[in-house]
This record gives C-alpha cells, structure tokens and sequence, in this order.
C-alpha cells in the first residue's frame, strides 16, 4: 500500500466525536416509497453499521439484506458524484443557470409540455413540493413508474372497496394462513415485521401454545414457501382459479361457474382448506402477491371480510402513496404524450425507465423526442446517458426527508 499521511483536525472536532467510539442515529430507509425503520451505526461521521430499529413498527429491530446492503451501495465507488450535460463534466451552477430559464419560460404557458417522472412518493415534504409546483405550473403533469409496482394490489382495493386502500396484515393473530402466490416473509411492504410476526408465532413457548398453519399456493419457489405446511406449486394464471375456487366453498360472494380446476389441484385441497378457514374465523388470513392480478386481490379481500377477518387480522388505513395511481398506465400516459409531442421538457426523478420500461414501450427512442431531458440519479445509467442533464443523488444515509410505513400510522424522517 502506498505511504498515506494522516492530519490532525485544522479546528476541534465535534465533540461528541471520540475516535473508537461509535454514534448510532435513527433513520428511515424508503423501498418502493415505504420507510423501514433503522438504527445506524456511525463512526467519525461515517455510517458502518445497520440494524432495525427496535422501536420503530416496521422492524422492531430487525432487518434484511436491502437493509444490510444500503452501507455499500452508499460507499459504492460507480455512484454519481458529479453534475453531467451531455456526458461532459458540468456544475450545479451551470445546471440552475440553464434550467430556471426554461422554468420561466414555462410561466406563461403554465407548464405546458412539463412532466414529471417519479418513482413511488410517499414522503409528504415530496408530495407538498411536487405540488407546490403543479400549483405554479397548472399544465405541468406528474407520472410515477417503477419496474415492480404494486398495480394489482392498489387496483384490487379499488375494485373491492370503490376506493384505493392500504391492506395491513397481523400475523401475530392469525392462527390459519393463505398465500396466494405472496411472498410476505421476504418482499413486499412490511415484510421485515411480518416475519418477526409470523416467526413468534411459531415458537412453543409451553405446552398450551399453538403454532400458526400456513397454506401457501405459489408460482415459483420462495423463502414463503418453504416455511409452509402445505405448499402447492401452481403456474401464475391458475392461482385466480384456486382463488375463486376457494371464496365459492367459503361463501364469500365468488362463484367458480365456468372454471374448470386445473388437474393440478388436488380435490381434496380447496375443502379442506375452506373447513381449516371456517373453524378460525375472525383469527384466519387470506393474502394476495403483488404480482397477481387485481380481481386476485379483491377475491381476498371478499374471503377475508367473508371469514370475519377485519379488523382482526387484516385492517386498512389510506393509501400510503401520495398520488396512488396505476403506474403502468401512467408511464403510458406519458410515452403517449411523448408520441402525440405534447411534452418538450422531461425530468425523471430516480429511477432508470430507459433500462426497465417494457420494451412494447420503446421508451429510449420516444425519450429522444423530447426537447429537454433532466436526470436525477444514483448512477450515470442508461437514462442519464440519454439526456441533456445528469444531476447526481444523495443516498438516504446523507440527505434529510420523509417517507410513510406500511401500516400508514405516521411519517418518519430520514
């Protein structure tokens, strides 16, 4: 290693800072938009450590791998560290310099051929920003997209409630469980508190305890199924049919008229199931996976409210999102308005849709009909390579802001 030489502080340090002798801060780390509570270990100013925050609802002091993850990808040498105009070297300077004439050009049309692309907001500090500027630029348009959404969950609550609503699941009271090609112990919103729920459930304390019973029907192998008692392996599209098979023998509304069962079901699975179900009313639990279509989801909802399970062990809050809209229609919107040339100005926030927009989309070439592109980024991708302006991010271990927990109760800074 080459010789280094190390200097004293020119001014007095911090003095909370003692070298050998750790900090640690609360913080809030978003995924998908929803906050995970974290305590972070930090050393002279440097974070290097992170675990769950034990008194924060969504971990309890647990974590997971994103979690654990979140300190390199922070350290990580390929993140942006600097502004970029059409790949060359620039300057924030530069970037506000060239921009706020734009934006005050837009003034007079209110923002017409503005839009916005952003990834989930739940934050309220985004949201309140995001709308303090469609109240300046009334023609200005916000579109969210990410590559894995939960479209078919915020669609089935509205199918079933006429409204979008955010499900919250208690698996420390649900004694009998049904996965519809949910993953919840490992993805998900809340998914780090679930399993801490489901786990103390599991455990034999004496000789009068009862474990919980999961029945998990998936699509393809998961750390959820693995921890089942019953688990059968269906494709994707047959998972509505054992859905709907399931609420016709529950009574909950749903008819199995005109769906023939798949052979791959056994007989026997849906009646015994639907008895396990009718005998732990109001402590059973049906969920749906994000990646099932809507009316998976509402025929839960339908079983669960069948069964007696609101306000038990599933209950709703309003939608975490700040704008919850279907965000594989809005990015269509906005490639639509890109076709139709109704957008001349375009800054992404997060994300990389060049990369992961569906490639029916074509998303790179309709980008490069736009007039003026602006990247906001952790890393100088395939997006930011496409346009005008690359402004680099600041990881959630460096910056101050806000984000929603999946069970809505309140909003927690980063």
């Amino acid at each position: 290693l080459p010789a280094e030489k190390i200097f004293p502080y020119a001014a007095q340090p911090p003095e909370q800072f003692i070298p050998g002798k750790p900090l640690f801060y609360a913080t809030a780390m978003p995924l998908g938009g929803v906050a995970t509570g974290l305590l972070v270990e930090s050393h002279m100013g440097r974070p290097t450590k992170v675990e769950g925050n034990p008194s924060h609802p969504a971990s309890l002091g647990s974590s997971d791998a994103f979690a654990q993850a979140s300190v390199l990808s922070l350290y990580d040498p390929d993140r942006s560290q600097a502004v970029y105009t059409r790949g060359r070297l620039s300057s924030w300077s530069a970037f506000l310099t060239d921009f706020e004439a734009v934006a005050a050009g837009m003034l007079a049309s209110k923002g017409a051929g503005l839009r916005i692309l952003t990834e989930t907001v739940t934050s309220p500090t985004i949201a309140s920003q995001l709308g303090a500027l469609l109240a300046r630029y009334p023609e200005a348009r916000w579109h969210q997209y990410e590559p894995v959404s939960r479209d078919g969950a915020r669609e089935g609550g509205r199918m079933a409630f006429g409204e979008v609503v955010n499900t919250v699941y208690h698996f420390d009271r649900a004694d009998v469980i049904v996965s519809l090609d949910s993953d919840f112990l490992s993805s998900g919103p809340g998914h780090v508190r679930y399993a801490r729920d489901f786990a103390g459930r599991r455990r034999m304390p004496d000789e009068k305890s009862t474990q919980n019973r999961l029945y998990v029907v998936e699509s393809t192998p998961s750390p959820t199924g693995t921890m089942a008692d019953h688990r059968l392996p269906l494709t994707s599209s047959q998972v509505e049919h054992f859905a709907r098979a399931l609420a016709a023998a529950l009574g909950a509304g749903g008819t199995a008229a005109g769906l023939a069962l798949p052979p791959s079901i056994p007989a026997s699975w849906i009646p015994a199931i639907s008895r396990d179900l009718r005998g732990h009313r109001g402590s059973s639990l049906v969920i749906a996976g994000d990646e099932q279509p809507p009316i998976a989801h509402a025929i839960a909802h339908a079983m669960n409210h069948a069964l007696g399970n609101v306000g038990s062990t599933v209950t709703y809050t309003a939608p975490l999102e700040a704008n919850p809209v279907h965000q594989m229609e809005s990015l269509r919107g906005l490639v639509g308005d890109i076709q139709g040339g109704k957008v001349k100005t375009l800054v992404v926030l997060g994300g990389n849709p060049v990369y992961d927009a569906p490639a029916d989309l074509d998303f790179a070439s309709n980008l490069l009909k736009v007039d003026l592109r602006v990247h906001l980024g952790s890393h100088y991708n395939e997006t930011a390579n496409l346009s005008h302006w690359h402004i680099p991010q600041t990881h959630f271990l460096e910056d101050w802001s806000d984000a929603r927990a999946f069970d809505g109760r309140g909003n927690y800074n980063m």
